[in-house]
């Protein structure tokens, strides 16, 4: 646990200090930083003294972070967005899941590996990634599959960024189509506040809040690919759902957030907010630096072509459901 920590202040350090030596034109979000230093220390960290420290981080320790994320998320946003938009979401969401992991089959993946890739581009990137791992079944080179799906997430995430705004512009698209349009279909949270807020302010907060939906329906789409896995029988049958608990807290602190802010207990709320959420960033970052850490060099680079077509097709199917649905609405 003191070496996964070191590595996640090892990387929260270095990712200022990387934007700002390249002048910006490099900008990695600390996880995966974190993720990179820990795949090159896995050499040293092979020793069995490791051992359990890494994996309390990568099983436990996540998902109490991913718990956290529930104080992210208000409910009176989601409702404000209409039922048009919370069925195009959904839909699209499990569109991608599910079209992912049949592109995994198709190209000879494991049904698992489709699982990450799909979660990743249809909710919340490196996030959804690793709560996905906790109900996908175990078998050779999950941790690999993981360690590439972070990585491709904030690769995906980073050039889509740029090119969708764009494309919304082709289409037509008004500020609140856009605002949509970006929050459905970037995988990560940083690129989408990167992308709205760099069009205007309006298409900033409409993104916002449609990625805040996405990260709500985390924890259902979890469930539902842990259930999924459960009923495919003795290959599969090591899948596991995460704790109640873990659900319990989840919308526990979705309802603490969108009830307290309106009260006379608003301000040391906030307080305990900002800690909470400090503390969800901190265990998502010391469990992808256990993750780097128990990764070798070796899996990552035995990785061929057919794990990229799977990520990309997961991206566009997210991008082709999720605009189709925007044109069909308007």
């Amino acid at each position: 646990m003191l070496l996964a920590f070191a590595v996640a202040l090892a990387a929260e350090g270095a990712a200022p200090l990387l934007k700002s030596a390249t002048g910006g034109r490099l900008a990695l979000p600390a996880m995966v930083v974190a993720l990179v230093i820990g795949i090159l220390l896995h050499g040293f960290a092979v020793r069995p003294g490791f051992e359990p420290g890494i994996a309390y981080a990568v099983k436990k320790l996540l998902r109490y972070a991913i718990a956290l994320l529930g104080l992210r998320i208000a409910l009176g946003d989601i409702l404000a967005l209409g039922a048009g938009t919370v069925v195009l979401v959904v839909g699209a969401m499990a569109a991608t899941i599910a079209g992912t992991v049949l592109i995994a089959r198709l190209l000879g993946r494991e049904s698992g590996f489709g699982a990450l890739a799909g979660a990743a581009n249809a909710v919340c990137g490196a996030s959804a990634t690793l709560a996905t791992a906790t109900v996908v079944p175990e078998y050779r080179g999950k941790g690999a599959d993981i360690a590439f799906t972070v990585v491709m997430a904030n690769a995906i995430s980073t050039v889509v960024m740029l090119a969708y705004p764009p494309l919304c512009r082709w289409l037509g698209f008004d500020d609140a189509a856009t605002g949509l349009m970006l929050g459905i279909t970037i995988q990560d949270m940083a690129q989408v506040v990167g992308a709205g807020y760099a069009v205007s302010e309006p298409v900033g907060n409409a993104a916002v809040v449609v990625k805040l939906f996405r990260v709500f329906l985390l924890l259902p789409a979890v469930l539902a690919i842990g259930w999924w896995f459960t009923r495919q029988g003795e290959t599969t049958g090591t899948a596991k759902v995460p704790a109640p608990i873990f659900a319990i807290v989840f919308l526990g602190l979705c309802l603490v957030n969108s009830v307290l802010p309106a009260t006379p207990l608003a301000a040391p709320y906030a307080a305990i907010k900002a800690i909470l959420g400090q503390a969800s960033h901190w265990g998502l970052l010391i469990a992808i630096a256990a993750l780097g850490l128990g990764t070798s060099i070796g899996q990552i680079l035995a990785i061929g072509w057919r794990h990229v077509a799977v990520f990309l097709g997961g991206a566009l199917l997210i991008l082709v459901v999720g605009t189709g649905g925007l044109i069909l609405l308007r």
